[in-house]
């Protein structure tokens, strides 16, 4: 057979394979994160926020011919098996390891990422521990978690509510939580007024129910997964209180509201990325038909989705700068120096791997949306 006649064969689907080393090639990533397990939703629509912008710069030839692929596996949301897929996924040869979910996975990954010398970029986590000390090989797209406590503490104290309770989950995540809450009070010489814990990957709220309502709180402010923060929620409020409840981004906001139903009204959410639901920014606009485009009706946006696609925007965009090694990926990331993502600012630089420190609060309503 002629090679021109092996082409258009191939291209008409038969099973004739060109040798492995004809491939056309590409820039691998590695993923590890949620898409089992009771925080699933937020590995699942990272992902496919994410999946919007490769697939798209790979329809128009990729990165300087090379085209994009977003290697990922399924850690369920446990630090043992996000390690396993960290050290496969070095393993395969990826150049940067993209988009973990959560902070005791991400932990279990990071020093994995340094020894090895491969870039760790965008995890979609706000933990200081990840963040100081610094990490040449590590890259926060997101605010942090200190970021967000302060915003929501601010918020609360400004209109007369000091006794602020904080439900937690008992791992390094709920730990990052609640040190931020910590930290935003003590200059107001206040403390939490009560605490409740639960276990990751778990709904059994009643003991921390029965521990924070004992410090009769106006507010409470949770820090963990979405399935357990609804189950707080709903048990909190049939055990008689009225007050407030306030979470941090990694909540996954579609995710909780479609969760408590018509429960989420009035329950306050920060968000570190651009609202996600209108073209009220040119990203938003862009995030919105991508997703239309690729998936008609079935296209959900939401927070998480938007964070994929910002982080992805990203990634495209120092991958062509420098996507010849590690190093090269590297200092690409330390050049985008102010750099616009459609009305979202990122900025890097050779000693500031935290690009952004946008917060803003959000409120959920009985059907299901979120006003800004």
């Amino acid at each position: 057979m002629k090679r021109r006649d092996l082409i258009i064969a191939a291209g008409a689907g038969a099973t004739l394979a060109l040798p492995a080393r004809a491939q056309a090639p590409r820039i691998l990533l590695g993923q590890s994160a949620a898409f089992s397990g009771p925080a699933a939703e937020l590995g699942k629509h990272f992902k496919i926020g994410a999946d919007l912008v490769f697939d798209r710069v790979n329809a128009k030839g990729g990165v300087n011919g090379k085209a994009i692929e977003l290697r990922s596996l399924d850690d369920g949301y446990e630090p043992d098996r996000c390690a396993a897929n960290t050290k496969k996924l070095i393993d395969e040869g990826v150049l940067a390891l993209f988009g973990f979910i959560g902070t005791p996975t991400s932990l279990a990954a990071l020093p994995l990422a340094t020894t090895a010398k491969t870039p760790f970029i965008a995890p979609f986590t706000g933990a200081q521990a990840l963040r100081e000390p610094f990490n040449r090989y590590a890259f926060h797209l997101r605010a942090s978690y200190y970021d967000e406590t302060a915003e929501i503490v601010k918020q609360l104290t400004s209109i007369g509510l000091r006794r602020i309770a904080v439900f937690h989950q008992n791992d390094s995540y709920g730990k990052a939580g609640l040190d931020g809450v910590v930290r935003a009070l003590k200059p107001l010489n206040l403390e939490p007024a009560s605490l409740g814990t639960v276990e990751r990957n778990t709904v059994e709220v009643a003991g921390a129910v029965k521990s924070i309502l004992a410090g009769r709180p106006d507010a409470i402010v949770q820090i963990s997964a979405y399935k357990s923060c609804a189950a707080f929620i709903r048990e909190a409020r049939k055990a008689g209180f009225g007050g407030t409840f306030y979470n941090v981004s990694f909540v996954g906001t579609a995710a909780l509201a479609k969760e408590l139903g018509a429960e989420a009204r009035g329950v306050v959410v920060s968000q570190v990325m651009p609202f996600p639901y209108a073209p009220m920014s040119a990203v938003a606009s862009e995030y919105l038909a991508a997703g239309r485009s690729s998936s008609g009706n079935k296209f959900e946006p939401n927070y998480t989705g938007i964070e994929g696609f910002v982080a992805a925007k990203v990634m495209a965009e120092a991958l062509k700068r420098g996507s010849a090694s590690a190093e090269a990926l590297i200092g690409a990331m330390e050049s985008l120096r102010d750099y616009n993502v459609g009305g979202f600012y990122v900025d890097f630089g050779p000693s500031k791997h935290t690009g952004s420190k946008y917060v803003n609060l959000t409120i959920l309503t009985a059907d299901g949306h979120v006003r800004s």
